[in-house]
């Protein structure tokens, strides 16, 4: 399994910035090893948010997100306390979900 993903989420007014780096290799499956094979495709997929386990964002992504990526969104009517959970899957059907509390 993966490295956890690093998450902070702060309240500022009535909406939290929630702020996320994950940790993966992300490749594209175009470029080749020093052999001159091509390297297989490895990407996060899917990645969606949960704030106190109601959903709050979706995505789905593909091969041309950068490696270990950051992602940044903010979640209206968050207070501070509560539970921000972050979940992504990626092409070879690995999962990894970690989660913060807002401050």
């Amino acid at each position: 399994m993966s490295d956890p993903m690093r998450i902070r989420a702060q309240v500022a007014g009535d909406k939290a910035t929630v702020r996320v780096l994950m940790s993966h290799e992300m490749e594209t499956g175009q470029r080749k090893d020093g052999a001159g094979k091509t390297i297989p495709a490895w990407f996060i997929q899917e990645v969606s948010a949960q704030l106190n386990g109601k959903p709050v964002l979706s995505a789905q992504w593909g091969p041309a997100v950068s490696k270990n990526p950051f992602l940044q969104f903010a979640i209206k009517g968050a207070k501070a306390g509560d539970k921000v959970a972050v979940t992504w899957v990626d092409n070879r059907g690995d999962k990894r979900t970690d989660e913060a509390t807002v401050s």
